[in-house]
């Protein structure tokens, strides 16, 4: 076989006599290694071969046996790489994994790649990559020339750094250039923990920031007046907190520097940043503008400034939302929330619309809580209420609106970045109702409920001659599907049955009393039939099939009757009034059914 395959044997099939054995060993390596014996082969069993090469051994003790059987189907295919790891605050591309790909690192900014850049996959026969992924790591300090676009990370970031920590940086921007730092996040521990930001290159030039001195950040950043700014950060043996993340960036002297928002973004009227240039800012879903203004201007040419701070966009504790789709996100999302909130919002669509809630992130304190309500205000039905971690799922309303409750735990803080909640929304046709049910040929529907909501009933009813064939009420059930299927409206081809006449028997053609078919009906002795004898069932148009004729009678029949002696003695003397009998000798007589004496 070509060196860059292995072997893949599906579908064993083995019915194996006493005293047969089978091995299937790899031969790529130094050694063979066994994949599989006559022990563990099975019908449907799968054997992969580590290299391009195995061996099949079959052995008996004897002449094979009637009725033993081994059958192996192989297939070969290429022999390829694991996926690399992807580095944390990272990222990898491939160009393939089989032998001769290779794979690509790089960090997030800033962050340095602690190894290799590229790795190859190599060795067709067992192949492997050439070397361990890399890490992407924050380093404690470091000279960075030219800086034009960048950032600054505590090490450890976005996790906790470390004790006892002194990093220094120093930040030179390109020749007639200046240095504009945003600070990102700034979460130091109370105690020792620093953050010093300088207007020079050294560790004496002129303080421009200092973390023990303010207690809110700066929305406009800092400023340098020359190419150079001087970074430090340090810690104490205490207590750790998340760190800092700085922005920095250099401009033209004699120009604004360039505007920033973080979890936001802007439209510019000069990408120079001139004077007269105007900027206006937006922030991305889910996000709202803190501070500073939507709109700012750069002003004064001879010391180019903006007029208003920039703003800030920051994922808010409630609001009201009528967007037709949007996000709802954790307070401070991806940062961690605050102890001890009560946030609300409430979202609202058209009154014949209805919300799909796709909450893609879940992971809060087991203590915290994430309620969704079925309407505009906490009295509603709950839809669903969370804690801890969950996957991504999904909500429907029955209402146009929905509320969001969240609370967190008075007494836990949480830290670490994508610790939240991540709600995506979106106005969807209504979703409270059952499908529309169809017409029936040759009847017609009646519907309880316009709008087809739960515990409606619609009812079939036929033309006349036409019977339903089914159920023909059905209901629209709590699951909103309906209670049964559709019926339907045959023809009627049928006769009821006439019933039996009193003092008759009757003769009946046909089955069921089909068009066609006949009655016929003969009274008892005695009496006589007054009507039709025989009843014809007959097909109507416009109607149900209907007997030819009503149902006939059989009357007790009339007339002159003949007294007849039964000449039977009677011991007891029986008077008969107007007749006059030997008192010795009666006899009995009878007229029709009747006896007399």
């Amino acid at each position: 076989m070509s060196p860059n395959v292995r072997f893949l044997v599906p579908n064993a099939v083995s019915f194996l006599s006493e005293g047969e054995v089978v091995t299937v060993e790899d031969m790529g390596g130094r050694e063979p290694s066994i994949l599989a014996n006559d022990t563990v082969l099975m019908r449907g069993l799968v054997v992969r071969s580590w290299s391009n090469q195995i061996s099949i051994l079959y052995r008996s003790d004897q002449r094979p046996r009637s009725g033993s059987l081994l059958l192996l189907r192989y297939q070969a295919f290429v022999l390829s790489c694991a996926f690399p790891k992807e580095p944390a605050n990272g990222e990898v591309s491939v160009t393939h994994l089989h032998a001769g790909g290779e794979a690509y690192f790089q960090c997030l900014t800033g962050y340095q790649l602690q190894g290799p850049t590229m790795l190859a996959c190599r060795n067709a026969t067992t192949p492997y990559w050439s070397g361990k992924e890399p890490k992407c790591l924050a380093s404690c300090g470091g000279m960075i020339k030219n800086a034009t676009l960048g950032r600054i990370i505590s090490p450890g970031f976005p996790g906790n750094y470390s004790n006892n920590l002194t990093c220094h940086w120093v930040l030179e921007a390109p020749e007639g250039h200046q240095l504009h730092v945003h600070f990102e996040k700034v979460a130091l521990a109370e105690d020792d923990d620093r953050l010093l930001i300088k207007n020079g290159n050294n560790i004496d030039s002129p303080l421009v920031y200092d973390s023990y001195e303010v207690e809110y950040l700066p929305n406009e950043g800092v400023v340098s007046t020359g190419r150079h700014l001087f970074v430090e950060f340090t810690t104490d043996g205490t207590v750790t907190s998340t760190g800092a993340a700085i922005r920095y960036e250099a401009f033209a002297k004699g120009t604004c520097y360039g505007p920033f928002v973080k979890y936001g973004n802007f439209t510019s009227s000069n990408t120079a940043c001139g004077v007269g240039t105007v900027v206006e800012f937006a922030c991305d879903p889910g996000y709202t503008l803190e501070q500073g203004s939507v709109i700012i201007e750069c002003v004064d040419a001879e010391n180019p400034q903006w007029n208003e701070t920039e703003p800030a966009c920051r994922a808010v504790c409630s609001g009201e939302i009528t967007d037709s789709a949007g996000v709802v996100l954790s307070p401070n999302w991806p940062e961690a929330y605050d102890k001890g909130q009560d946030c609300i919002w409430g979202i609202h669509v058209e009154e014949d619309k209805r919300i799909m809630l796709d909450i893609q992130v879940l992971n809060v304190g087991k203590n915290d809580l994430l309620t969704f309500y079925d309407g505009d205000d906490l009295t509603a039905n709950i839809l669903g209420q969370y804690s801890g971690t969950r996957p991504r799922f999904k909500l429907y309303t029955s209402m146009a609106d929905v509320t969001i409750q969240f609370q967190s735990d008075p007494a836990t803080n949480i830290y670490g970045y994508g610790n939240g909640f991540v709600v995506h929304f979106f106005e969807v046709p209504r979703n409270d109702t059952c499908s529309e049910l169809p017409e029936i040929t040759n009847g017609w529907k009646s519907t309880s409920h316009p709008d087809l909501i739960h515990g409606t009933v619609v009812t079939y009813q036929c033309y006349p001659g036409y019977e339903v064939q089914g159920s023909e009420i059905l209901m629209c059930q709590w699951d909103l599907t309906w209670s049964g299927d559709v019926p339907s409206c045959e023809k009627v081809m049928t006769c009821p049955d006439p019933g039996n006449v009193e003092h008759s028997r009757r003769t009946v053609t046909g089955s069921r009393f089909m068009v066609g078919s006949t009655v016929q009906y003969v009274c008892n002795k005695g009496y006589s039939l007054s009507g039709s004898t025989l009843l014809t069932c007959y097909n109507r148009d416009s109607a149900n099939p209907k007997w030819s004729e009503r149902l006939p009678k059989c009357n007790r029949k009339s007339g002159n009757y003949i007294w007849q002696p039964l000449s039977v003695p009677m011991s007891l003397p029986v008077k008969l009034p107007g007749l006059e009998l030997p008192s010795m000798f009666y006899s009995s007589y009878f007229c029709g059914d009747s006896v007399f004496s």
